[in-house]
């Protein structure tokens, strides 16, 4: 592995990380507010944290005497942020939504999906995907299988129906990002695509729930987690950690989120891990560090 790839890996991993630890702040956020309130909040949060930080970034371009930003460049900007913020909101509403329908294992397990997914989709973009990737693929699905399907049974309800579609979109996301990400510059892209988010999500706040202050003031510390980390961080890293990395390696790195949520349950809430749920963790890490070994056809 070659030190770009380590770099790159390494900060999808730092994504997954803040992505599994913030399961417990959804869960929490959610007693106090409803999902569209909870994603528009948490938006708005992450665009406070980007926008100083894309002017820093900005201000030192120039100063730098980078280049300035070409009309084909912009364009290519807001198109791929609003088609990864109409994805990304998709999936965060149906995921946030379906929580409320099924249990947390069966929720992490259907969105695990999108690691089957997103090689299918791939095919159809004329993606090339070897052997190694796919079998990686199947262990970690294995992995996960042991992790969250602690009961042992799998049938589809109103909450595992939602879940399922957000895996799809969250496949559709990754793609569509592994697409725009080499054209833009990274924090931009993030920007413009939780900028959508909360407009999508100030919408669908007002027009369907009932949005109280006194609860936001409740639930603050989740939001700011939310916003700040998972949102804010998490999925800037996600756009810069994408670029040069094959789609599916990069989805097998970021599921390990489902593993992490279950550690930082286990870590924070005094929650212990049973056999089949550590057989599974090992799984998971396991296809992780096959989808990283060197082969001929990389």
């Amino acid at each position: 592995m070659n030190k770009y790839t380590l770099r790159q890996s390494m900060l999808l991993f730092v994504t997954a990380t803040i992505w599994g630890v913030a399961f417990v702040a959804q869960s929490v956020g959610m007693d106090y507010v409803g999902p569209f309130t909870f994603l528009a909040a948490r938006n708005v949060i992450a665009l406070l944290v980007l926008l100083p930080w894309m002017a820093i970034r900005d201000k030192s371009s120039r100063k730098g005497g980078g280049p300035e930003q070409q009309k084909g460049d912009r364009k290519s900007l807001l198109t791929g942020g609003i088609c990864c913020g109409v994805c990304l909101f998709a999936a965060s509403a149906l995921q946030q939504s379906g929580i409320k329908y099924t249990t947390v294992g069966k929720a992490g397990f259907i969105t695990a999906m999108y690691l089957v997914l997103v090689p299918v989709f791939g095919i159809f973009i004329k993606k090339k995907t070897g052997v190694k990737v796919w079998a990686a693929v199947i262990i970690a699905l294995a992995g996960l299988y042991l992790l969250c399907m602690t009961e042992g049974d799998f049938h589809l309800q109103k909450g595992d129906v939602y879940i399922l579609g957000c895996a799809a979109v969250f496949a559709l996301h990754i793609l569509v990002v592994d697409h725009f990400s080499p054209l833009v510059d990274g924090v931009k892209l993030s920007c413009v695509q939780f900028a959508v988010n909360v407009v999508l999500g100030i919408i669908m706040m007002f027009l369907l729930e009932k949005p109280s202050v006194s609860n936001l003031l409740a639930a603050w510390l989740p939001v700011v987690y939310a916003g700040a980390l998972s949102s804010g961080v998490g999925y800037t890293f996600q756009i810069i950690g994408q670029k040069g990395m094959n789609p599916t390696a990069a989805s097998l790195i970021l599921s390990l989120e489902s593993v992490i949520s279950v550690l930082a349950g286990w870590l924070l809430l005094h929650q212990t891990l049973t056999a089949r749920e550590l057989a599974g963790c090992a799984l998971a890490f396991a296809a992780i560090i096959l989808v990283q070994l060197p082969s001929k056809e990389t």
